[in-house]
């Protein structure tokens, strides 16, 4: 099943997907020790429904939390808070969409934001974690690497993915959905970004299965586990290539500084895609430029 179904479900006011609850908790198993001290804003949840309230609430103690906040997007919303005494909720004036003035406020509040966003405005949702500098683990579409506005942060080392691959929803009638190519998107650090891509494959004794793109000095690696270990060149790798990515064993580079002509435009996003990244005049799907360290 394709991803835009999810995409154009959540556009959709009277449909919504709930994550489930073994899908937070084997994320955030990860990283624990992030959280201790910690006030969380889960701003995208009603706790009636939500399972990062419900996690949170259930482990305040043993992550050691400072408080946990809701809010959510409805006609009567409420921000409801626990600080492992009790709940509390009140009235909110607006809708509690996450951009509104009350929620911005209680995002200035808190440390660290967990929840499940509209993927229909992940790119803004992002961009505002991003200018109020905050620590986030955030769910989205593995093809907002693609957006400008997510790549530029991936490629400055201001955010980076997940462990897990969370690929089943719950719907509000109890009935679930399966969607592939869905991720955590994060700026916590984990151990994954310091685990080095074991590199098997060889490019001088198959340089036939690394063409060069008609329009960049880079090669082509189809593949993740094909990324050659003798070639210190610049190569163009899937964005799956981000599920393993470390930034101490490769570096990602401007698509910009290997064009080989002036005729190529220049890519603000900072990916190789459409017929620019063809090969015999043949495009291929969306590459991210890549060299060794």
């Amino acid at each position: 099943m394709k991803n835009t179904n999810l995409h154009s479900a959540r556009k959709a006011k009277n449909d919504e997907f709930y994550t489930q609850y073994k899908d937070i908790e084997m994320e955030l198993s990860h990283y624990k020790d992030h959280f201790y001290g910690k006030s969380i804003y889960c701003n995208c949840d009603d706790p009636a429904h939500s399972n990062f309230w419900k996690y949170f609430v259930d482990n305040f103690y043993a992550l050691n939390l400072s408080k946990v906040v809701c809010t959510y997007l409805g006609e009567e919303s409420y921000a409801t808070e626990y600080d492992g005494i009790g709940e509390s909720s009140k009235r909110l004036i607006g809708d509690g969409d996450f951009r509104s003035p009350e929620c911005v406020e209680f995002l200035r509040e808190a440390d660290i934001v967990v929840t499940n966003p509209p993927f229909s405005l992940f790119r803004e949702y992002i961009a505002q974690l991003m200018e109020h500098e905050k620590k986030f683990l955030v769910i989205g579409n593995m093809n907002a690497i693609t957006y400008k506005e997510v790549f530029s942060h991936i490629k400055a080392n201001h955010l980076w993915l997940g462990l897990e691959h969370p690929k089943v929803f719950v719907q509000p009638d109890g009935s679930t959905k399966a969607f592939g190519n869905i991720n955590w998107f994060t700026n916590l650090d984990n151990r994954k970004r310091h685990e080095e891509i074991c590199l098997v494959q060889s490019y001088h004794e198959n340089k036939t299965a690394y063409p060069m793109y008609d329009n960049y000095d880079a090669i082509d690696v189809s593949k993740v586990a094909d990324i050659p270990c003798d070639y210190d060149g610049v190569m163009g790798v899937p964005i799956t290539f981000l599920c393993k990515y470390n930034p101490e064993q490769f570096e990602i580079v401007n698509c910009n500084e290997h064009r080989r002509s002036s005729s190529v435009p220049e890519k603000s996003h900072g990916l190789v895609k459409d017929k620019d990244s063809a090969i015999n005049g043949k495009p291929v799907y969306v590459r991210i430029l890549i060299r060794r360290i």
